[in-house]
């Protein structure tokens, strides 16, 4: 696992202690990986991790990316324009969701208050590799963790948590999923119940998400738990 978010995502590998291992990019950890031997392949039906999203600096270092996946043969799931941003997706060998994607300029995005225009269309993939300006050298600085989107059992359920204990704003809904921000951005966390409607307690044990850690400066250090069993470690 560590091989590939460093191989094929371009993640550094930034430490560890032989049960960790943490990756980033300039110094920044952004995943950490965690054995246990004993675990079980998750259930996809069960409530848990929809994917973890890498957000790009611009344009040009996606594109290095696709060029870089398209070399090394690593396989795509998915590429989308979802207006806001531009988006690859694909999975890490234990069956995690990955997107890799930039954001284009915020007022280029269509607001309605509180609300952001976004939708799912073909991804122009030749124009995005018009963009490759060099070889693919890693995930650049300035790279982060964009969103995490996760999968739930009950949408309204996921509302009342993600809003009334995260303190969330919801920007925009589809049909089974819904898509939260703070500071008007355009996603910071999602939930879905595409595979997962009426899921329960996630079953512990097994691969997948161990927890979410968001650093605000503004709120005081506490883990919250959704009603799925997944932690939001506040720093």
């Amino acid at each position: 696992m560590t091989g590939f978010y460093r191989d094929a995502i371009g993640l550094d590998h930034l430490g560890g202690d032989g049960e960790t291992a943490r990756l980033g990019a300039g110094n920044r950890p952004l995943l950490e990986l965690r054995r246990d031997s004993a675990a079980r392949p998750r259930d996809p039906r069960q409530a848990g991790l929809f994917h973890t999203a890498f957000l790009l600096p611009r344009r040009a270092d996606l594109a290095r990316w696709l060029r870089h996946a398209a070399d090394t043969g690593t396989r795509l799931t998915g590429a989308s324009d979802h207006g806001v941003s531009e988006a690859l997706y694909l999975d890490d060998p234990e069956g995690n969701g990955i997107e890799i994607y930039w954001d284009r300029a915020p007022d280029r995005w269509t607001r309605n208050g509180d609300r952001i225009e976004m939708f799912t269309r073909r991804l122009n993939l030749d124009d995005l590799l018009s963009m490759a300006d060099g070889p693919w050298q890693g995930a650049p600085d300035g790279s982060s963790l964009g969103h995490v989107h996760l999968q739930v059992g009950d949408l309204d359920q996921a509302d009342a948590f993600l809003v009334g204990e995260l303190g969330l704003t919801q920007t925009f809904d589809a049909p089974g999923g819904a898509w939260y921000g703070w500071n008007g951005y355009h996603h910071h966390l999602a939930g879905n119940t595409w595979n997962s409607r009426g899921a329960g307690m996630r079953e512990k044990g097994m691969t997948g998400l161990a927890e979410v850690v968001i650093r605000d400066l503004g709120r005081a250090s506490q883990t919250i738990t959704d009603p799925w069993g997944t932690p939001f470690r506040f720093l």
